[in-house]
């Protein structure tokens, strides 16, 4: 079982440092969506989802990523809490992600 969760480290390490990020942010992506789901329904999802990637350090989105193969977990809504807390994904979520909800109404 553990071999098969380690599966995409191993997909990664065979990629330039280019997909590899692009691998584990679109792995990242696939953990976040549920958080926000359940934490922070209505808010749609593709700019939360986006404003998150875009302020987490290379080791949260690492985190995320191999939460996506399990699917998320304390740590998940931990660390997804702990990005959407910090100024710079608050002010990604009111210019990227109010304009989507408010235009939904």
């Amino acid at each position: 079982m553990r071999l098969i969760a380690l599966a995409p480290m191993f997909v990664l390490l065979a990629c330039s440092p280019t997909q590899q990020d692009d691998l584990a942010r679109d792995a990242a992506r696939q953990a976040i969506r549920p958080v926000l789901q359940e934490q922070l329904p209505g808010v749609p999802l593709e700019p939360a989802t986006d404003c998150i990637i875009d302020n987490a350090t290379s080791r949260e989105i690492l985190a995320l990523a191999a939460d996506a193969v399990i699917g998320p977990t304390a740590s998940t809504v931990e660390i997804v809490g702990n990005v959407i807390a910090r100024p710079e994904t608050i002010q990604c979520l009111a210019t990227e992600g109010l304009p989507v909800l408010l235009n939904r109404l």
